[in-house]
């Protein structure tokens, strides 16, 4: 028997897909959580015979079970460990595991588009257009291509995933793979797709209300309370919120923290492995232990959420070479304007900062995080235009 240990998120789900395209009846999937699967792989290794064949994908084992792992092989059984993030490089020293974060041409892996093209290379599986377009939409969801490529669809299959059981989402996902040369959703699916996209909007207009930000470590960070829609929440409040460098997501049911960043320069990996967890450098998740209760929960809870910026401005806009116009609760207006050598300064109660910032990024990034500064709406912005522009113009 084929035994395969996956994740259950959508790129630990494809790998199941895969695998039963692959092997059929003969393969039984198990989908863990990240806590479970360490305990899942234990128990199986206890019972492991020879006759078993073992694939893991897209979670990493722990070192006692890398043990285990290795020495079934070298007793003559078979095991593949497949996986794409970088905190399980480590795992490479052993013949039995391949851990490949990305391509040569710099496109991020999934452990689904690894696992399809492993099986691929053993001939055990034949390429089609339909799964080639099924993996490669799971690959750009999981490594948030599909946000810049602007692939709708891949973001739809992932909501589908949470719409539905995995064991339904399995056999329909099977289902099409065989039936079709193209991959795409039936009307029902289209139908509920819709429906998921306008839940969406209403949780992130509430969320938005919500968000806090704190300094932990070196970062600065928005954390919220989230236990769903999880990657849409955290890139669009990172987005919206572009000065602080990670949102934080606390789901106290779960007791797990899961991190998101849209800065090239923030890596939450290594923030999640301070807290016993792991992942990508965009997108990683850890523990809420004791140490991570206190920094992300507790000492936040005084906190007043942010105020949101201004949305539907024509004149405030940001970067205008008009000037911006930023309001805070604890030290009133802050009015944003460039200088003749491109960079930018502050006013503050008619006063101007003494420190000039080489870029509007930079200047928006001091107010927001030292003030918790918001943008105002036009009609604030024009009075204050009004009633200063004498002044303004000899600044």
């Amino acid at each position: 028997m084929i035994h395969l240990f996956t994740h259950n998120d959508l790129d630990g789900v494809g790998c199941g897909i895969v695998a039963k395209v692959a092997f059929g009846d003969k393969v039984k999937v198990h989908y863990n959580s990240v806590g479970s699967l360490n305990y899942q792989v234990a128990d199986f290794m206890e019972e492991v015979t020879k006759e078993n064949q073992l694939y893991i994908t897209d979670l990493s084992v722990n070192d006692d079970n890398a043990i285990k792992i290795d020495e079934f092989v070298k007793a003559g059984g078979f095991a593949q460990f497949i996986d794409h993030h970088k905190t399980a490089l480590h795992l490479n020293e052993f013949s039995w595991a391949s851990v490949t974060v990305e391509y040569d041409d710099g496109r991020l892996t999934s452990a689904t588009s690894l696992f399809y093209e492993y099986l691929i290379e053993q001939n055990l599986l034949s390429r089609s257009p339909s799964l080639d377009e099924a993996v490669e939409l799971i690959r750009q969801y999981d490594t948030w291509e599909w946000d810049k490529n602007n692939n709708i669809k891949a973001k739809k299959l992932n909501d589908l995933l949470y719409m539905i059981s995995i064991d339904d989402f399995e056999a329909r996902m099977l289902d099409k793979l065989k039936k079709a040369d193209r991959f795409d959703f039936d009307d029902f699916e289209s139908q509920i797709l819709e429906m998921e996209e306008q839940k969406l909007e209403r949780y992130l207009r509430k969320k938005r209300r919500e968000i806090i930000q704190k300094p932990v470590g070196e970062h600065w960070v928005g954390i919220i309370h989230a236990e769903q829609f999880l990657s849409e929440v955290g890139n669009t409040l990172g987005k919206e919120n572009a000065h602080l460098d990670y949102i934080a997501m606390i789901s106290m049911g779960s007791k797990r923290i899961s991190l998101r960043t849209i800065h090239d320069d923030v890596d939450v990996s290594k923030v999640a492995a301070k807290y016993d967890g792991g992942g990508h450098a965009k997108a990683s998740g850890c523990q809420l232990n004791e140490e991570a209760y206190k920094s992300f929960v507790a000492e936040a809870f005084p906190l007043e959420p942010l105020k949101q910026d201004a949305q539907k401005n024509v004149f405030n806009i940001k970067e205008s070479p008009n000037g911006v116009l930023f309001d805070s609760k604890d030290k009133g207006s802050f009015f944003l304007s460039p200088k003749n050598d491109g960079s930018w300064q502050i006013e503050n109660k008619g006063k101007l900062l003494e420190h000039s910032f080489s870029t509007f990024h930079d200047a928006e990034k001091f107010v927001k995080r030292n003030h918790a500064a918001w943008l105002v709406k036009d009609e604030d912005y024009v009075n204050f235009l009004v009633e200063n522009i004498r002044r303004l113009k000899n600044m």
